[in-house]
């Protein structure tokens, strides 16, 4: 068989592996741990002001 040549067998056998489903993993939902904060709508002002103390931290 020449290279990227195959028989009628080999297209038969990519056509069953293509269309099985591998359902076999860990279906388990991962558990985030920390805090989120949101801001309450302060001033364009006061965000840039926390922006520039957060990039000093």
């Amino acid at each position: 068989m020449s290279m990227g040549a195959y028989d009628e067998d080999e297209h038969e056998r990519r056509e069953q592996q293509a269309s099985r489903v591998d359902a076999d993993f860990d279906d388990e939902r991962t558990v985030y741990h920390g805090k989120i904060e949101y801001d309450s709508g302060e001033s364009a002002e006061a965000l840039l002001n926390k922006f520039e103390e957060m990039k000093s931290n």
